[in-house]
């Protein structure tokens, strides 16, 4: 990608804006799906707690229900966190950067660290997950005892959604590396 690509009026190749258009909708179209639930973990907290405390009837499932839901919540939201800027970034640093700069360094880690992390993450993830399927592993965190194994396909399924917001927050870093201005 180069300046050379540019439209005459200085606007960017309308594949890339397509592209990266097309993957931000996703990514926010998931992260409004993904944000419902909180709506269940809170309703099995809610109920746990009256359970417990008004009909001293402790749940069995209260606790497997809440860390499958809050972990299934905070990895499906990763790709939407990424998409809002929200991930970790050194911004005493970064704030006072150009866009090219910013677009030059984000570029570069995207490349060297992000993708293939990412990709390693996603795949040892998969493994787990099918290894969990194969042997029909169940929670051993209480005596409910459910089927783990749809809570550990959240981490690929999560890291899918992420490897493909980053390809769309790579493109915009690499635009502005070559142009010096943002998507």
């Amino acid at each position: 990608m180069s300046a050379a690509s540019l439209a005459a009026d200085g606007s960017p190749p309308a594949a890339l804006v397509k592209i990266v258009r097309t993957i931000d909708r996703l990514t926010l179209s998931t992260g409004a799906i993904f944000c419902w639930l909180v709506v269940p973990l809170v309703g099995a907290m809610v109920y746990e707690v009256f359970a417990r405390y008004f009909f001293h009837k402790p749940t069995i499932w209260a606790y497997d229900i809440s860390y499958m839901l809050y972990g299934s919540h905070f990895m499906l939201g990763a790709a939407y966190t990424l998409y809002r800027g929200g991930h970790i970034r050194t911004d005493i640093f970064y704030q006072n950067w150009s866009p090219r700069t910013k677009g030059i360094m984000d570029a570069t880690l995207y490349v060297l660290f992000f993708f293939p992390g990412i990709a390693l993450f996603f795949w040892m993830g998969l493994q787990e997950a099918l290894h969990s399927f194969d042997i029909r592993e169940v929670s051993d965190a209480s005596p409910w005892r459910p089927p783990i194994w749809p809570f550990k396909f959240v981490i690929p399924i999560s890291l899918a959604f992420l490897f493909v917001q980053g390809i769309s927050e790579f493109l915009k870093s690499a635009y502005a590396a070559t142009t010096g201005r943002t998507l």
